[in-house]
């Protein structure tokens, strides 16, 4: 047994090394069309997911998606590269543009995928694999998008991309998956914004809290959250005009009061009613 198996792991060795060394040599080669079946094999080997040797069954990644071979697609890559310099205006050239592009996304490199994905649809604008590619760029800034926790540009990024195909293909079927994945990215950028709110309360910045608890119901009229927050804006917007200098505090209270009235009328129902009613009390006293 232990003689076959050192066998079989001499001739997949040299299969192995075989298939190197051919690589290698058309790399090198000027043979465009030999390039162009070898691209294309690579790619179509590393689109295929991972077996599990045991069960045969796809190897998953974290997410559930099947893992595919990375090394097949930067091959690929490389002699799509080469096609692509030697023939740019033909469709060979097209396909290979737009598969450096998808290989790089399904490698999971999002930054060079939406670099290739977006150039495909300003160098080749009316190929019928435009709107896909419009569609790539705006997942791959999807899959740049951080945690809610971190700078969140790439999100809006993401966003505006998702937009950005939308209105170029309103009949898309993938409309409705881009509406979803938007509304997704936006309650990320609320759930930040609404953990900034409750930061700058917590560490007693009643200004700052005013503020930003003042953008958020702005920005979030419908958010599920509006009110919690207007309760933070009432009890922020309070603190910060008892804590106020002469000139500024009756312009204050002024704007304490109006925005407990505005939470009474808008929540009357809220089990926070009581506090807000002593809030406006003590404005009215000191008044």
């Amino acid at each position: 047994m232990k003689i076959l198996f050192v066998f079989f792991l001499s001739i997949s060795s040299l299969l192995l090394f075989n298939g190197c060394s051919d690589y290698n040599k058309v790399v090198k080669s000027d043979d465009y069309g030999r390039k162009i079946e070898m691209a294309n094999d690579y790619f179509d080997r590393g689109m295929q997911p991972k077996l599990n040797k045991r069960t045969g069954q796809p190897k998953l990644k974290d997410n559930g998606e099947p893992k595919i071979n990375d090394n097949y697609l930067l091959h690929s890559i490389t002699l799509y590269e080469q096609v692509y310099q030697r023939m740019p205006k033909t469709g060979e050239g097209e396909l290979a543009y737009f598969r450096i592009g998808k290989a790089y996304y399904h490698a999971e490199d999002y930054y060079m995928a939406g670099y290739y994905m977006g150039s495909f649809t300003q160098r080749y604008p009316y190929s019928v694999k435009a709107e896909e590619a419009l569609f790539l760029t705006a997942m791959c800034s999807v899959n740049n998008s951080p945690e809610y926790t971190l700078d969140q540009n790439d999100t809006e990024l993401a966003i505006n991309d998702l937009q950005q195909f939308i209105n170029r293909y309103p009949s898309s079927p993938l409309v409705d998956s881009c509406n979803n994945i938007m509304d997704r990215l936006r309650l990320k950028l609320e759930l930040k914004d609404y953990e900034g709110v409750l930061l700058y309360a917590k560490m007693d910045d009643f200004r700052a809290a005013v503020a930003s608890a003042s953008a958020f119901l702005e920005k979030y009229p419908r958010s599920a959250r509006k009110e919690e927050i207007n309760f933070v804006l009432v009890k922020n917007s309070y603190l910060l005009s008892k804590n106020s200098i002469d000139t500024k505090k009756r312009e204050r209270i002024d704007q304490t009061i109006e925005r407990c009235n505005n939470f009474v009328a808008e929540f009357p129902n809220s089990n926070m009613m009581n506090e807000v009613l002593d809030f406006k009390s003590q404005m009215e006293k000191e008044l």
